[in-house]
């Protein structure tokens, strides 16, 4: 008889992505204060509203930064964070940048129309006329206005991720536009020579952060490892597997439970891009996504080429190894979610159970790998099959198949309705939330 050793994996004294979060409220709050400091140094106008403008104006300014940086897909931040809960920080960052803005517009117009015998309007169009880089902002300002309201949960819903794609790309030229008319009329810097550099010096980090991480290092690590594609395997009538070939790819630093943006270079398809997770732990030879038939772009995976061409993106996310507290582990999968969970079996240590939640038997894709990988690690593996209701993943259930699920690292990658209930239940049934570990694997928005 066989025993199975459950081996603890080393586990830091703070978890990463609390120190990366920690990190960022410190680098936030920081700034906070030098930039608070500098603007009181500066001095104050007597006009109240217009002290009141000028304040929100650069508080709007260092959020936009700190928007820049948390969408720069920096590879520190993004592994211990995840691009999900980044993206979801930008978006809620956004609309605090957007009433800042809009806060600093009307106090500065209302405080320089007290002053004069001006109505708000005609003053805004006075100062528009008059001052150097007020125009810029006004303009910067409507396009925040019109990117706030493309992103909207409504809006958002109605469009085409390239659409919404095209449209947000307007935040750089609003970016551009803010910054010069800082420049040009803050009075904060215009007199303060330290004050100027470090205004200088947070853009440029911000700045060069998005350059880096959304521009250099993905095209660095295509040139480095020319990835192509090598098979192209059917696993059922609408799911089919990619296998990705290219050179050092024992360098490429790919965890399992991570996603990519690949985009397959052929004519029509190579401008989208589209998250996939890899569906087996990378061994330093070959890449592998496994895709089911959702859309023009997944259906054209069937009928890829051998030697075609791939630019990827990544790799992305925290649904990795990296945040594991317990020495034992559940994984939970529904439908096509299995591919990061096949993943991740492959890379764990300890003793895993695995629940594979599947309409139908059919529907189980990649299920034979899965079974002959958990007979290899010894670990548990449970095929849960049938209609939505009754609940197969209620708190019975999972209690019933997993009774330890309490003392467990629970991993959980589904549909969002799956998913979002057994979150629920996990809650209810007191798995402490360091425990719980998901991502939303979708492009950002």
């Amino acid at each position: 008889m066989t025993t199975v050793q459950h081996v603890r994996p080393p586990t830091p004294a703070i978890r990463p992505k609390v120190v990366a979060r920690t990190g960022l409220y410190a680098l936030l709050a920081a700034n906070l204060a030098v930039v608070t400091a500098f603007f009181i140094q500066a001095g104050f106008n007597s006009n109240a509203l217009i002290v009141l403008g000028r304040l929100t104006g650069l508080y709007a300014a260092l959020l936009m930064a700190f928007q820049l940086l948390l969408v720069a897909r920096l590879p520190w931040l993004d592994h211990r964070i995840g691009m999900d809960r980044l993206t979801s920080w930008h978006r809620w960052v956004g609309f605090g940048l957007l009433w800042s803005l809009l806060g600093h517009g009307v106090f500065i117009t209302f405080g320089y129309a007290q002053s004069s015998s001006l109505d708000p309007v005609s003053q805004l169009v006075d100062l528009a006329e008059t001052v150097e880089g007020v125009l810029r902002a006004v303009v910067a300002l409507g396009l925040i206005i019109v990117i706030g309201a493309v992103s909207a949960r409504w809006a958002r819903r109605r469009l085409a991720y390239e659409t919404w794609h095209f449209i947000h790309l307007y935040t750089y030229v609003a970016v551009v536009l803010a910054f010069t008319h800082q420049v040009a009329a803050g009075t904060t810097f215009a007199t303060n020579s330290t004050a100027t550099a470090y205004w200088y010096a947070l853009w440029g980090v911000a700045l060069g952060s998005v350059f880096v991480g959304r521009l250099v290092l993905p095209l660095w690590r295509n040139w480095r490892h020319q990835l192509r594609v090598s098979a192209v395997v059917p696993e059922s009538d609408n799911v089919v597997s990619v296998y990705i070939t290219g050179r050092d790819l024992d360098r490429l630093p790919a965890r399992a439970g991570q996603f990519f943006l690949w985009r397959f270079m052929t004519k029509g398809r190579w401008w989208q891009a589209n998250p996939f997770s890899l569906s087996a732990a990378p061994d330093g030879r070959s890449l592998r996504l496994t895709a089911k038939a959702a859309g023009d772009g997944t259906k054209a995976l069937r009928h890829l080429k051998v030697g075609t061409r791939v630019f990827a993106e990544g790799p992305y996310g925290a649904f990795t190894t990296m945040h594991r507290t317990r020495p034992d582990a559940l994984l939970i999968a529904g439908g096509v979610g299995v591919t990061p969970i096949r993943a991740l079996l492959e890379d764990l240590h300890g003793h895993a159970a695995v629940i594979y939640r599947v309409a139908t038997d059919q529907d189980a894709v990649l299920y034979d790998e899965l079974r002959e990988l958990a007979h290899a690690k010894g670990a548990h593996l449970f095929l849960v099959s049938g209609p939505a209701t009754p609940d197969k993943l209620s708190a019975t259930e999972l209690t019933r198949l997993v009774p330890d699920i309490a003392d467990r690292d629970v991993y959980v990658c589904g549909p969002p309705g799956m998913t979002g209930a057994v979150l629920r239940t996990l809650r209810d049934l007191d798995v402490p939330k360091q425990q719980i570990h998901f991502e939303r694997f979708s492009l950002a928005g």
